[in-house]
């Protein structure tokens, strides 16, 4: 989808508030309320605007330890298999294939270690793991989401 500057503001606006009004929206890019409403209608439809949601902080609401989880398959593992398998734990918050020696990569989240063992060791149970390799999160250096690319 081709944007240009004032739907990438438009955009930037709503990534850091999506709660605001089209008229406030407005008042930021210089457009009507009117105008930016048909602008956010055809990002949506275009597929650039997935959805409005919620950002949440998991340590505020008690998980406190947040690690990744390399997994290595033992056969030929598809990608549905994985993604059915890892689907069913809350604690997943990301699961993507990857190209190099691990399979897959998870972002894990857990409230406290033993959680996280208990979770670990539930997942490296799934028929297809051969083995997983995980490292700690100590501190978040940059959490942002997806911003359009300036052309």
């Amino acid at each position: 989808m081709d944007l240009d500057r004032l739907d990438e503001r438009i955009i930037a606006a709503l990534v850091a508030d999506s709660r605001r009004t089209y008229a406030d929206l407005g008042d930021e890019v210089g457009l009507s309320a009117p105008a930016v409403k048909r602008r956010v209608d055809r990002l949506r439809a275009g597929g650039a605007v997935a959805g409005f949601t919620v950002r949440l902080d998991p340590a505020a609401l008690g998980w406190a330890v947040e690690g990744y989880v390399e997994l290595f398959c033992a056969t030929s593992t598809s990608p549905e298999t994985i993604r059915a398998a890892v689907a069913r734990f809350p604690e997943v918050l990301e699961a993507s294939t990857v190209s190099g020696e691990a399979d897959a990569v998870l972002r894990l989240v857990a409230s406290d270690m033993q959680h996280f063992e208990r979770v670990l060791e539930q997942i490296g149970a799934e028929p297809f793991v051969a083995r997983t390799r995980s490292v700690l999160v100590l501190s978040p250096l940059i959490r942002r989401p997806a911003q359009p690319l300036h052309s």
